[in-house]
């Protein structure tokens, strides 16, 4: 799996969004400042961010961005998923990929699928709230 940098950055951009308690906009020139990230960017995701409400745009002196819902209330899958990352770990499991001869009888197709699975649930239980914390950094148990 390969989370491209349009995830990841919008995973940073968050977070900076839920430091705020003050409920007072977060401009992206500010954000692109404290994370390093392009203004233009920027924009692009918090474009999609916007779209699917997970953001609210504050418009005049001292606008900016902020969260429509608690941090605990907004899993990364979430950003993911408003952002177009795909969490796949191979093409023939997004059902993209017609060019696979072996679709019909491929047995390890199920692999793929159960990683994505355990993959995706992992992002889907974790919120901005969780990375804020830091309570997703627990180690997994080893066998």
């Amino acid at each position: 799996m390969r989370i491209t940098t349009k995830g990841r950055y919008a995973v940073r951009a968050m977070t900076q969004l839920a430091k705020v308690t003050d409920e007072k906009p977060l401009s992206i020139r500010k954000i692109s400042e404290l994370e390093d990230i392009s203004p233009e960017f920027l924009e692009q995701i918090f474009f999609r961010l916007r779209k699917k409400d997970i953001i609210t745009s504050v418009r005049g002196p001292g606008g900016g961005f902020k969260l429509n819902r608690k941090p605990e209330d907004i899993s990364i899958a979430e950003l993911f998923d408003a952002v177009e990352e795909g969490l796949y770990l191979t093409p023939c499991i997004t059902g993209a990929d017609t060019s696979c001869k072996r679709s019909s009888d491929c047995i390890v197709e199920a692999l793929w699928n159960n990683s994505y699975l355990h993959f995706r649930h992992y992002f889907e239980m974790t919120s901005l709230q969780d990375v804020l914390d830091g309570t997703f950094q627990k180690p997994l148990a080893k066998k």
